[in-house]
């Protein structure tokens, strides 16, 4: 049955409303302010971190060979974990394609698709080895961005700040090219400056203050420069750190919103005291914090 704000024929673009058992799985999963939802998300991240210690562990030969089957077992105990997971993150939403193709959905695929395709992998030792399938488990880590609210409010500033630190990083590239060009000249290729984009890598691993110390000028000229690259490093590095930590404080002073879900249209972030959705102005379910 459609509401005054939300015409009939939305209603079939958008799907039947969330009603019933999916309405509370969806709750439980995607909105993290609930107390279910907290409880959820916290077992999650255990569960998360377990199974990375089991891939890390796992490569130790040592304890692979002495703790194969425990491995084994626990692998397939952690992949059916996080297959119902994804199977109810789809069961639950009315575009669950637009879930399978965001970043989350690929992430949780990655999760769980090592696993099963290394059932075929023993026939196909021409075309890719098992071990590659194993390692593309510790994709698993970047699920912890979901659950953890740090992680968002990093990802918004450095959305927020993108343009700032693009034109720092252009900055910077145009240094690193005129020093390293400059440096070609100086030092040339007897002293292992052999083209500029080799003077270009020295100027970069030099001005991060990274200095990997395999190409060293050897001039009276270019330790200079290479020293004025190198205090120069230490104050670029402060230049993004600064753009990021005013942008983090900023969203700080700003309203604070939460996980509520709009149950029409699925859109997220509204404040705790709202009333209608920000988008299609549907009314919002009660605010339950904690």
């Amino acid at each position: 049955m459609s509401t005054p704000l939300q015409p009939a024929s939305d209603e079939k673009a958008l799907g039947k409303p969330l009603e019933g058992w999916r309405l509370r799985l969806y709750t439980i999963i995607f909105e993290a302010d609930t107390r279910a939802g907290q409880l959820f998300d916290r077992w999650l991240i255990a569960v998360i971190l377990l199974s990375l210690a089991v891939v890390v562990a796992g490569s130790v030969n040592a304890l692979q060979v002495r703790f194969e089957t425990p491995f084994t077992v626990m692998e397939w105990l952690f992949t059916v974990i996080f297959t119902l997971e994804y199977v109810a993150r789809l069961v639950c939403v009315r575009h669950p394609l637009r879930y399978a193709t965001s970043f989350f959905g690929i992430v949780d695929l990655l999760a769980i698709l090592p696993t099963y395709l290394a059932l075929l992998v023993p026939e196909m030792h021409a075309l890719i080895d098992v071990r590659v399938l194993r390692l593309l488990r510790v994709f698993r880590i970047f699920k912890l961005t979901a659950y953890l609210s740090e992680f968002q409010s990093l990802g918004s500033a450095l959305v927020a700040s993108r343009r700032k630190i693009m034109v720092f990083l252009s900055v910077v590239l145009m240094i690193v090219v005129v020093m390293g060009t400059l440096m070609y000249v100086v030092e040339g290729p007897a002293n292992g400056f052999t083209s500029i984009p080799i003077s270009v890598y020295w100027a970069i691993t030099t001005i991060t203050t990274v200095g990997f110390g395999d190409i060293t000028p050897k001039t009276d000229l270019g330790r200079l420069i290479a020293s004025m690259m190198m205090l120069l490093g230490w104050g670029t590095l402060a230049v993004p750190t600064g753009i990021v930590t005013s942008e983090m404080a900023a969203q700080r002073q700003r309203r604070p919103t939460t996980t509520r879900t709009c149950h029409e249209c699925l859109t997220e972030g509204h404040a705790p005291d709202a009333l209608y959705c920000m988008h299609c102005a549907a009314p919002l379910p009660p605010y339950q914090d904690g």
